[in-house]
Parts: structure tokens; C-alpha cells; sequence
């Protein structure tokens, strides 16, 4: 986890209550005006910048972090360890995760707990929005290999299933880009690393079970649920997808049984009429939601 900020320091110059001014006094504002501020109201003025200050020489206490698990990441009372396999998965494809840096502090992210279940040289966590050759050696090199691949949908996108059969070359690693979507087709299409390995796509019928986060479809899956279903075929083992699901269904059962709410999907609200927002005014994003409701891919 990312260390606390500091706070601003109380002689930070730059930091002000609401509403005052170093320039102008009291007095001299309401002779402007064509009056004169009364003794006591200055007197008060006074008083209360006094005490104003002194509230910024109190000294502040970073806010207390719940100790956390230090495999599943996740607060120690409310533990996903026992929904985690015993030992790491043993597989063969190497796993990295590009994470928008967004996503790293998010409380229900699913990353830690995919993490969680593979082993540590196989599953790698990069974390930023662009990435060169200079930046990261080692990324670059992997994406220039002829048997990585990159999962993200689109019409240049072959269907993971269909590639490895007619492929030469088995794909040894594979790279997940993880943040909503917006986040994800930026870094997608803003570097240009993440276009030389082949672009694969997963075709589907499951629905998620990342019940609560609002998805744009019924078939948009979480990072954790993309990097299950390719690794169980990859690996040609579909233990592993029953594996790396079962936190996550936990983490959905508990946050539902202490308040949290299903999050149904965008396309799912626009079908029923249950979309809580007007319809966008702009063209573009107007036709998106026309596309969603009549269940055509975007």
C-alpha cells in the first residue's frame, strides 16, 4: 500500500481560512464601502484569527490504517485467506498486469487476491498509465516476444481459444490491463508497446460475478474473472478458473450480507428502463448507449 501523504504544515504559507485576506484589513475594507467597522467587530476579528491560529500549530495524526493480511491484502478481520488455495496455482504462462494507478488503493480491487493465488515469479504487477523502453526494460522485452499476448476486446482481436490452435508458437505470457474501461483503453492505445504482442479477446457467455461494481455489460468481466478464464485455457485446466473465482465470490458474499448492494449493469438499467440518468446529449455518446441497449458490442 501507498504511504500516507503528509499533511500541510501549519506555516505552509499557501494554506488560508476561508474568507480571509493579507491585503486588506477590516477597517479599510468598510471605509471603501463609506463606513467604519465598528471597535468590537475588529476586536472579534482579531480574537478569532488568533485562535485560528493556533488550531494550525496543533499537531496532526496520519488517520489509523487497519492492520492488513499480508497475503490477501485485505483488512485481518475480514480475511479472504481461507477462500485462497493452500499453495500457490501451479501453472506455466507468466502473468502480467498493467494497473492504472487509480486502481491501486481501491478497497475492493481484485488484483491482491489473483495475486494471492498464483505463484510470485509468475503473476507481476506494473503500475502506471504509460510505459516505454525507457521507463521499463524489462516490459518491453516481454511484449516484443512472438509468444506474448495482450487481452483486450476489439475488431483486431482474435478469440484466445481459436489463436493458441492454430498458432505455431504457444503463448508463454499473456498481459491484462486493469481499470475501468475508459482507464484501460488509454493505456491501451497510448502506448505503443501494448500493440506489437498479439491482441487476443475472450468470447464468452459467462456473466460476471463482480456483483458489486457496476459493469457497462452483462458480459464485461473483472480483472480477477479475464485472467481466470484465459489461464484456465491456457493451462488447459478449468480448476484453475474454479480456483482464482472462489475469493471473489466470497469478497461479493460479504460485502452483500453487511450492506452492499448488486450493481447491475449499465446495459441491464437502459433495457428496463431503470437508468437513473437522463440520455446524454452528445451524439457520440448517445449512440453508445443506443449500441448497449440494443446488445451490440461497442
Amino acid at each position: 500500500m501507498e504511504p500516507q501523504k503528509e499533511a500541510r504544515t501549519p506555516r505552509d504559507p499557501v494554506a488560508r481560512l476561508p474568507g480571509a485576506s493579507s491585503s486588506q484589513k477590516p477597517d479599510e475594507e468598510e471605509r471603501r464601502e463609506g463606513g467604519s467597522a465598528p471597535a468590537a467587530t475588529a476586536l472579534d476579528a482579531e480574537a478569532d484569527g488568533a485562535s485560528a491560529d493556533g488550531l494550525w500549530e496543533l499537531p496532526v495524526e496520519p488517520p489509523e490504517r487497519r492492520p492488513e493480511c499480508s497475503r490477501c491484502s485485505r483488512p485481518q478481520k475480514v480475511c479472504l485467506c481461507p477462500f485462497l488455495p493452500v499453495h500457490p496455482l501451479h501453472i506455466s504462462t507468466h502473468l502480467y498486469i498493467i494497473q492504472h494507478p487509480a486502481e491501486e488503493n481501491k478497497v475492493l480491487r481484485t488484483v491482491p487476491l489473483l495475486a494471492a493465488c498464483l505463484p510470485q515469479d509468475k503473476c507481476k504487477v506494473k503500475i502506471g498509465r504509460r510505459f516505454s523502453e525507457e521507463r521499463d526494460p524489462e516490459l518491453s522485452t516481454v511484449c516484443r516476444k512472438s509468444d506474448t499476448l495482450i487481452l483486450y476486446p476489439g475488431a483486431d482481436a482474435a478469440n484466445l481459444e481459436e489463436f493458441i490452435l492454430d498458432s505455431p508458437i504457444y503463448p508463454s505470457t499473456i498481459i491484462i490491463i486493469d481499470g475501468t474501461w475508459s482507464q484501460a483503453k488509454d493505456i491501451f492505445y497510448k502506448n505503443s508497446l501494448f500493440r506489437l504482442p498479439k491482441q487476443v479477446q475472450l468470447k464468452t457467455s459467462i456473466s460476471s460475478q463482480y456483483v458489486i461494481r457496476a459493469q457497462p455489460t452483462n458480459r464485461c468481466l473483472s480483472t480477477l474473472e479475464c485472467a481466470a478464464v484465459a489461464l484456465s485455457i491456457l493451462e488447459k485446466n478449468n480448476y484453475i478458473q474454479e480456483t482464482l473465482l472462489r475469493p471473489l465470490q466470497a469478497l461479493c458474499s460479504f460485502q452483500l450480507q453487511h450492506g452492499a448492494q448488486i450493481r447491475l449493469s449499465k446495459e441491464h438499467l437502459l433495457k428496463t428502463g431503470l437508468y437513473p440518468k437522463p440520455m446524454p446529449k452528445n451524439k457520440r455518446k448517445l449512440r453508445k448507449m443506443e449500441l448497449l441497449m440494443n446488445s451490440i458490442k461497442i
